[in-house]
């Protein structure tokens, strides 16, 4: 079931029955109904979660109102009959103050001296046709078929072009063939309640766009509810699973998982209230900041217990049959589509994340020195401050872990470096290959010329280390600061001269100076040790920060984990400035929306060719930080503590759902 037809009911389009026949005449039961039903029969718990909370109160004082008043009531003179529904849609008439999307909603139209209530029994997050980790692909899917198409209606420019004009926007008709498929998003603009009433053809289309984006926060919000319910329900109170763990095994999978979902009704329930107003949907931004600053507090406890969630998981499924075997029959249920318990598990970073970026798509769109851009920019500045303290959260429970690894393996032969610290984290390790004797060829057929060296590399330090002969331990053999590192690029010269350059160590642990030729493997990774070690080299091209109009650009078109720490995790629709590339399939980029740099494959990625599209991205970013600025010139300072254009120690894995 669409949320279209539950417009329907909400803006009253006449249905077929009465409402005293079918209570549900409005809207039929979705497929997430039947799946409720087949759970009864197959043992699961399905009782409603937390019957006392406000949202659920709530759901049940508005079904005891609703039944009330379906049936003619000579006090009241409600009729459930027919009536016209003149005037209805009109975008200055605000419609009746009764939640357009919980159970019970109703609507009463004025005819003259006649009224009818339109009774539905399901909420919005019901009538939600998606999951959410199915809501998420499909909206970045059609963000990167929309971008194709933007490039494709651009007209070839010149270099000399100046784009310094208006952005590029999407004409209503694309937006219509982008989103009009068998697995497409419901439209702001496609509900029946807005095409009857015309304001499509009033609005201006500046206005529409806006329409479509406040839309997409409020219904993805539903469908990210709709999935943390079934996380809850469906694993959380299901017995058979339960039984199966201990107390502090269910507190390791789950965390907080039900102090974010209240966040999560509170936040649902007042957007509700706020467009049930009218048809044309308010500003929401103002809401979004006050639940950012008052109760998103929650998400950071559960995305920074997420480091050892995945780890305690694969622990118990390995060690624990029982629960292997209920795990599998409930992710074998129709009702989770497939989707696997460990995306569930993740839905919290990934929503909040995702939440920040559409309020940045709404501050986009909104008009300079208005009260939208002024609530808009609070509200991102609001979610970029809870996602940086969910990000540095898990950046530094990890560090710690992998420093207190590394230094369990280290052997100093002489002088120690105490390596745990918490300004101290790990940028890149590795086998290079060290090459010594004369610089070449002939020289170079000997094997014993080339010794295998493991590098450390830290934030604020590099350490030459040796395997030992079990090869659990590594020697250390010298040591440096990094801002004592220099690099410097060699011609290959043949095979055995492929993929080298020299390390300059200025001043090593013996204050001396020392020169090493390394080799490596592939040229990405000769070019990804040098960027590394000398983080103030030059890139091929220039990061956001310089503002240079025709900086190459790349749309992530498959999510990228991170396998490495110089490496950058990237989702579906990122917008990444291009900073480095290599011939054998490696690049390194600057995301927009945030800054964060590091390398990924060009496989997941697609350039984008049109310059107009590459210029308003750039446009857009730019207005972002400047909104945070107050409007002023160019940004030079930072974005939310993280230095415009500098290259990320370590990216983390829950970067951008």
């Amino acid at each position: 079931m669409s949320v279209n037809a539950l417009f329907r009911g909400k803006w009253g389009h006449k249905s077929q029955e009465t409402p005293e026949k079918h209570p549900a005449a409005v809207v039929q039961p979705s497929h997430e109904d039947e799946d409720d039903e087949d759970d009864s029969n197959v043992g699961f718990n399905r009782d409603p979660i937390r019957r006392n909370s406000r949202f659920y109160r709530s759901m049940r004082k508005k079904r005891l109102v609703s039944s009330e008043q379906s049936e003619y009531s000579p006090k009241t003179g409600l009729d459930p009959s027919p009536t016209n529904r003149a005037g209805l849609l009109s975008p200055n008439t605000p419609l009746p103050p009764k939640s357009p999307f919980l159970p019970g909603a109703r609507r009463s139209l004025s005819n003259g001296a006649r009224s009818q209530t339109i009774c539905h029994s399901l909420s919005i997050v019901k009538n939600i046709a998606f999951l959410y980790q199915e809501y998420r692909d499909t909206s970045k899917q059609q963000e990167i078929e929309q971008r194709r198409q933007r490039e494709n209606l651009c007209p070839r420019v010149t270099p000399e072009t100046v784009l310094a004009g208006s952005g590029v926007t999407s004409p209503p008709v694309l937006q219509l063939q982008l989103r009009n498929s068998s697995r497409s998003l419901s439209l702001w603009q496609n509900l029946e309640a807005v095409q009857a009433s015309g304001l499509l053809r009033q609005l201006p289309q500046k206005e529409i766009i806006m329409q479509e984006a406040t839309f997409e926060l409020i219904t993805s919000e539903a469908s990210y509810y709709k999935s943390l319910e079934i996380l809850e329900t469906h694993f959380l109170r299901d017995p058979v699973l339960i039984n199966t763990l201990s107390q502090s095994d269910v507190h390791f999978l789950f965390s907080n998982i039900e102090e974010v979902m209240k966040a999560s009704e509170r936040f649902l329930m007042d957007l509700e209230h706020r467009i049930e107003k009218s048809i044309l949907i308010p500003d929401v931004c103002g809401i979004v900041y006050h639940h950012a600053v008052e109760h998103f507090s929650v998400f950071i406890k559960y995305v920074i217990n997420q480091v050892y969630q995945e780890k305690n998981y694969r622990r118990i499924l390995e060690g624990n049959q029982a629960f292997r075997e209920a795990m599998a029959a409930l992710e074998n249920h129709p009702r989770v589509r497939g989707l696997s318990f460990t995306s569930f598990l993740i839905l919290p970073f990934q929503r909040i994340t995702r939440l920040k970026l559409l309020v940045q798509n709404i501050l986009k769109k909104a008009d300079e020195n208005s009260e939208r851009e002024a609530n808009a920019i609070k509200a991102h500045g609001a979610l970029e401050q809870i996602v940086k303290e969910c990000n540095e959260g898990v950046r530094k429970m990890s560090r710690t872990e992998e420093l207190i690894s590394i230094e369990k393996t280290l052997e100093f032969k002489s002088k120690s470096v105490p390596i745990i610290s918490h300004s101290r984290w790990l940028l890149k390790k590795g086998e290079v290959q060290l090459m010594a004797g004369p610089k070449s060829t002939r020289t170079m057929r000997s094997r014993k010329l080339c010794q295998p060296v493991y590098l450390f590399l830290f934030n604020n330090l590099l350490l030459v280390t040796k395997r030992s002969s079990s090869g659990e331990k590594f020697q250390v053999l010298d040591s440096c600061t990094r801002a004592m590192l220099r690099t410097e690029d060699l011609e290959d010269q043949g095979q055995l001269l492929a993929n080298v350059f020299n390390l300059k160590l200025l001043e090593n642990q013996e204050e001396r100076q020392v020169s090493y030729m390394l080799k490596t493997c592939s040229m990405s990774d000769k070019l990804r040790w040098m960027c590394a070690l000398t983080p103030k080299r030059r890139t091929r091209f220039m990061s956001t920060s310089a503002h240079q109009p025709d900086s190459p650009q790349v749309q992530c078109i498959q999510s990228y984990s991170s396998q490495e720490p110089d490496e950058l995790s990237i989702e579906m629709a990122d917008v990444l400035n291009l900073l480095e590339r290599t011939d054998d399939g490696w690049m390194m980029g600057e995301r927009l929306h945030d800054g964060e740099s590091g390398w990924f494959p060009s496989r997941v990625v697609e350039e984008i060719q049109s310059k107009e599209v590459r210029a308003q991205n750039l446009r857009e970013a730019i207005r972002i930080l400047q909104a945070h600025e107050g409007g002023g010139g160019p940004p030079t300072g930072t974005r939310s503590g993280v230095r415009v254009g500098r290259r990320t120690p370590r990216a983390s894995n829950f970067s951008n759902p």
